[in-house]
């Protein structure tokens, strides 16, 4: 056959044969379970799909094991599974993965690999693919012998088993699989074009576009690839893969790729998120594309027509919901309608929440920050504090590009683990762990991530202007319980947010994406905005692992912390202990009844339930704030649009508090209203997440709550610090020292996300890090991992600044948790004192702890709350030790002495309990305290104050610890936010050498012992950010 007649003869072969259209189950991780494949192929079925995959990389005898037979319990699974799929008119194609270890040239291999498929052929199966992704691509010293080349080991095994199993339904994955992998190019590959020559050419072949992860596919690149191989290419598409990242899901739609694709395509099957749940937008989407031959992009007058026309009408237009027709927004919009009722099937889950994708244990290097405030480096020679531009300039990226390279293949720097052997084919409704097997086969890693030649560094100017004490000043902002308070106003139809919030979903076309797009590259504020570069606590580039065909992740891997305690510390903090309590969230009516009051309370709870049931809204700000690989949703980009302009022009509360009119500045209102509305965006999102704790589809619910949870926690860091902001205790230089490195609005780093240049594994963590980067606090990585929930629960913390109503509750706190640490500590004597103290002492360890701190320093102070508005936690601080050791001698120590005189504590007989003479020890100490060094203010040894100026004190309850392990965390990554904007980037503690509660408190949250002074036996722990 003449090498141009190839392509023409498979063109029309292809007319006679179904254009594949379904979902391979091909990702790293927990496997789904045998009910859920089943559910899957009812759901093709409905959707009008055709074909699934089985080839789940950790699967017991998928790819480590794919020697062994199946045992009878797995082969009844296995048979169950194709019956199934038959029954739904799914295609079952059974694939194995043999490439890693096998012997090509070896009869006994083959022999082998043929028994296997010939079970498997027994239980009913019709349709195989053999995958050769992800593994060298060397031939061993054996093979050579007999092979030319590796290409033709592929085709001379393949070809084989094809014949072998009477040429049926096949589908290959070649180890070059996308244009990156192709050595050297597509066209020139050696490798690429065996196959097109000599694999048979009713074997389909399996390719993911330019990368692995592609952004778009172009009809000229499949024209390129069809070419090569001589037949139309089976797409594999990783576009909603994310077993790469355990911070992202992919919840929007199926895009990039125009259904004028599809007649040069034999087929298109989507690998889809590790979680099933999360899948049904990706599959809808992908069916309600496949159905399609145009793109309503291409048709500028059709998308403003449907704009016209849906703009405010919840139905489409039958003219405009032509078969013909594609539009990824209205496709998202019919997925979130249909996915609606899965919540409220009720399903119970076991066991705790886990993540699916499989982990990698790394020793990253730290990007350097170039420069940052605390290194002492500048790239410019003068400056003002005025200045409204600034010079960013574009470095090199051969640093980068060489942590990009450790962090995508196996070096030193990185220990690959192997995943545990998981077998999805003994249970109907759980994955069996079994500890007992080895896994030979490590997790692989990803190679040849590629930088731009050059990418922006932020810069920070100096000189730095000297802070200015500044004092704290009541601001006209709500700063309380939003999200709790918001449930109530569900029902209101005129609670409308300014800003596109609950209101704005999923009629949004493309007129809007258009604004979205204006909105990230156009100024958002009419202020005159001195344009900062916020600095980040996650490196960009913090994440290696492996990829969507190749992928592992863990959250250890996104941390890059400098001191090696610190990741001893932190290695613990991945799984968080038991939070069994899953509530609704009650809300008291706000008006008056004429009911009784037990129909009353009947009512409120129909009503508060009612309330509290997910909507097709909730789900669209759901899938706004985990889109694609590539995109944030409009949602999401509002999030770090508002927050980057409040932090950008908090200067104006400045001034506000300076000024202190009675009648604010427009500027200022306009500051206020966004902060509000910022509030109320963040508290939808909270909102979001009570709602999913009580869906009661608890699978769903298990699958998705985490990653809520996570959006939910950074959102409530930011909201926190723009309320501090929005106090305006802060020097008018502040930019200067809350800029670092790379964030969303670093230069050119939202677009190199955005471009698809890049696999999206370089920009781990997705809209979470984003916001986490937005904080400003560096070397704070520790500071963002936390132990995850073990069960959904609506209960959880928010923050907020310290008012002077909470005076009580954090003397409380104070109290108790000071109690707790000095529980049975002082040897084997074990010591209990009753809570609360005797009314006359009740606040003496409050008096002498955090006193000085709320009384002397209330603007530098943070606390949580709870769902009913008690406190359970605080930090508090102080700018620089020595001043405020001198004021506490001073002003504080002075007031305590006359409110604690000191008098003869009396010596209690035998017989009194051991709770009152502890209490007697106890008063003596603070007493001596207070009166020992009336004279003498104790200074902080130089070694301390000289890289640690700042001092902290911080407590939070054990049941909210309990309950939510990082809350401790997040309120101190406010607290050092707040000291970084003053200028300050050290604090220390100091805690008596025999207080190990403590000591044990503190080194949770990343502080490690820098000094140890014998005189006062004291240990001074530290921390930088």
């Amino acid at each position: 056959m003449e090498p141009g007649a190839a392509p023409q003869l498979a063109s029309q072969q292809d007319t006679q044969r179904n254009f594949i259209c379904g979902v391979i189950e091909g990702f790293y991780g927990r496997p789904w379970t045998t009910e859920q494949r089943k559910g899957l192929f009812r759901k093709l079925k409905f959707m009008g799909m055709d074909s699934y995959m089985y080839a789940p990389k950790d699967d017991y005898k998928h790819r480590a094991y794919w020697r062994e037979l199946y045992t009878v319990e797995e082969a009844d699974h296995l048979s169950s599974l194709i019956a199934a799929a038959k029954e739904a008119g799914i295609a079952f194609y059974y694939a194995l993965s043999p490439g890693l270890d096998m012997t090509y040239s070896s009869p006994k291999e083959i022999a082998t690999l043929k028994r296997k498929l010939d079970q498997v052929s027994q239980f009913g199966c019709e349709a195989y693919a053999l995958l050769f992704d992800d593994i060298e691509s060397e031939l061993s010293k054996v093979d050579k012998e007999v092979f030319q080349t590796f290409a033709n080991a592929h085709v001379s095994v393949t070809n084989e088993i094809f014949t072998h199993l009477g040429s049926p339904k096949f589908l290959f994955c070649p180890t070059q699989y996308c244009g990156t992998r192709a050595v050297p190019t597509v066209q020139e590959s050696e490798y690429l074009n065996t196959l097109g020559s000599k694999l048979n050419t009713d074997i389909d072949i399996l390719w993911t576009g330019d990368k692995v992860i592609s952004k778009t596919i172009s009809i000229e690149s499949i024209q390129e690839i069809t070419e090569v191989l001589r037949r139309p290419p089976c797409i594999w598409d990783n576009l909603h893969a994310n077993d790469y990242d355990q911070k992202r899901v992919f919840l929007g739609p199926y895009t990039g790729r125009s259904p004028e694709l599809i007649p040069h395509l034999r087929g298109v099957m989507t690998n889809p998120n590790c979680e099933f749940y999360a899948n049904f937008i990706a599959i809808h989407s992908l069916a309600s594309w496949s159905r399609c031959s145009m793109d309503s992009k291409m048709n500028s007058s059709l998308s403003s027509d449907i704009k016209l026309e849906t703009e405010n009408e919840d139905e489409m237009p039958t003219e405009f919901l032509s078969k013909n027709v594609y539009h990824p927004r209205v496709a998202l919009k019919n997925a979130i309608s249909d996915w609606l009722p899965e919540f409220f099937v009720e399903k119970e889950a076991w066991g705790p929440i886990t993540k699916p994708q499989p982990q990698v244990q790394m020793v990253m290097p730290i990007i350097p920050i170039i420069p940052s405030i605390n290194t002492c480096m500048s790239l410019t020679t003068t400056t003002t504090t005025s200045t409204n531009t600034r010079t960013v300039p574009e470095v090199n990226t051969t640093q980068l590009q060489a942590l990009a390279d450790v962090c995508s293949t196996v070096s030193s720097s990185m220990t690959p683990i192997s995943n545990p052997v998981m077998n999805s084919l003994v249970s109907p409704t759980k994955v069996v762990t079994n500890d007992d097997i080895i896994n030979p086969i490590p997790s692989t890693a990803a190679c040849n991530i590629e930088l731009p030649k050059k990418i922006p560094i932020s810069i920070v100017p100096v000189p730095i202007m000297e802070a200015k004490s500044a004092e704290a000043e009541s601001v006209g902002l709500n700063l309380g319980n939003q999200i709790y308070e918001s449930i109530a106003s569900r029902g209101n139809p005129s609670a409308e947010l300014e800003i596109e919030t609950k209101d704005q979903v999923l009629d949004a076309t493309l007129e809007e994406e258009k604004q979205v797009l204006e909105l990230e590259t156009e100024p958002v504020a009419s202020l005159s905005v001195d344009t900062m570069l916020d600095d980040t606590s996650l490196s960009p580039l913090s994440g290696g692992g492996n990829e969507p065909m190749e992928c592992s992740s863990s959250i250890a891997s996104q941390v890059s912390p400098k001191e090696e305690e610190i990741i001893k510390l932190v290695t613990d903090d991945v799984l968080m202990e038991s939070v069994n309590d899953v509530h609704s969230m009650h809300v008291e009516s706000t008006t008056s009844s004429p009911l009784s009051n037990t129909e009353m309370r009947e009512h409120d709870h129909e009503t508060t339930m009612e309330a509290s049931k997910i909507t097709t809204e909730d789900l669209g700000l759901l899938c706004d704030l985990f889109y694609l690989p590539f995109e944030h949703g409009s949602r999401a980009l509002k999030l770090l649009e508002e927050f980057h302009w409040l932090k950008t022009n908090a200067n104006v509360m400045l001034k506000e508090r300076c000024v202190a009119s009675k009648i604010p500045k427009p500027e200022v209102s306009e500051w206020l209203q966004r902060c509000e509305n910022f509030d109320v965006l963040c508290g939808s999102v909270g909102e979001l997440l009570i709602k999913i704790a009580n869906c009661q589809n608890k699978e769903i619910c298990h699958e998705l709550y985490s990653y809520v949870w996570d959006i939910s926690g950074a959102l409530s860091l930011l909201n926190c610090y723009i309320k501090w902001l929005a106090l305006g205790q802060f020097p008018p230089n502040m930019s200067s020292y809350t800029e670092g490195s790379y964030t969303w609005f670093s230069k050119g780093w939202k677009e190199a996300f955005m471009s698809g240049d890049q696999e999206p594994w370089v920009f781990r963590g997705g809209l979470i890090a984003d916001l986490q980067r937005l904080m400003p606090v560096d070397s704070g990585n520790d500071l963002f991992v936390y132990k995850l929930p073990e069960q959904p629960t609506a209960n959880y913390y928010l923050l907020r600044p310290y008012r002077n109503a909470d005076e009580l509750d954090v003397i409380n706190i104070c109290t108790r948790t000071y109690l707790q640490w000095h529980s049975g500590l002082e040897g084997a004597e074990h010591i209990h004192i009753d809570y609360p103290l005797p009314a006359s002492v009740a606040n003496i360890v409050a008096d002498a702890i955090v006193g000085p701190y709320i009384t002397l320093n209330p603007q530098l102070c943070i606390v949580a709350y709870d769902e009913s508005g008690a406190l359970v936690g605080y930090a508090c601080a102080a700018l620089d030790v020595t001043v405020f050791r001198r004021n506490m001698q001073m002003c504080w120590m002075a007031e305590l002495r006359e409110k604690y005189p000191k008098i003869p504590i009396p010596t209690l007989d035998a017989d009194v309990d051991d709770s009152s003479v502890q209490l007697n020890k106890l008063i003596a100490h603070f007493m001596d305290q207070f009166h020992n060094s009336y004279d003498e203010v104790q200074e902080c040894p130089v070694e301390v104050s000289g890289s640690f100026p700042a001092v902290l004190t911080a407590a939070t309850l054990k049941e909210a610890e309990d309950r939510d392990s990082g809350i401790t965390k997040r309120i101190l990554t406010v607290l050092l936010a707040a000291l970084r904007a003053n200028g300050c980037f050290g604090v220390h503690v100091c805690v008596p050498d025999q207080d190990p509660g403590q000591l044990s408190f503190y080194t949770k949250i990343g502080f490690v012992e820098v000094f140890r002074e014998e005189r006062s036996k004291c240990i001074y722990l530290g921390r930088r950010f």
